[in-house]
């Protein structure tokens, strides 16, 4: 059973950054597509980036240029480094493959 744990989550200041990691159980991550996706309170579900099986990443053009979705094989982890955070970025993130999903990370950018 393929099972995803998202930390890395919290509360930084406008034009920060964090690092969120995704870490997979159960199958290996380069084999897999993984998704992070955000839930802003009272917003829809939004796609933001994706890394394919061979590694190629692509994103939702509101986070191009300041977000980045890597992975470490060995660890089996995946991540989503965010830069140059503002309040529209607040949302609980959380990683997806298939009918998979997270608990999810709460990301707040607040001063």
């Amino acid at each position: 059973e393929v099972q995803l744990v998202e930390s890395g989550g919290g509360l930084v200041q406008p034009g920060g950054s964090l690092r969120l990691s995704c870490l997979v159980s159960g199958f290996s991550v380069s084999y897999m597509v993984i998704n992070w996706v955000r839930q802003a309170p009272g917003k829809e579900r939004e796609w933001v980036a994706t890394i394919d099986s061979v590694g190629s990443p692509t994103y939702a053009d509101s986070v191009k240029g300041r977000f980045t979705i890597s992975r470490a094989i060995a660890k089996n982890v995946v991540y989503l480094q965010m830069n140059s955070l503002t309040a529209v970025d607040t949302a609980l993130y959380y990683c997806t493959s298939g009918d998979q999903r997270g608990q999810g990370t709460q990301v707040t950018v607040s001063s």
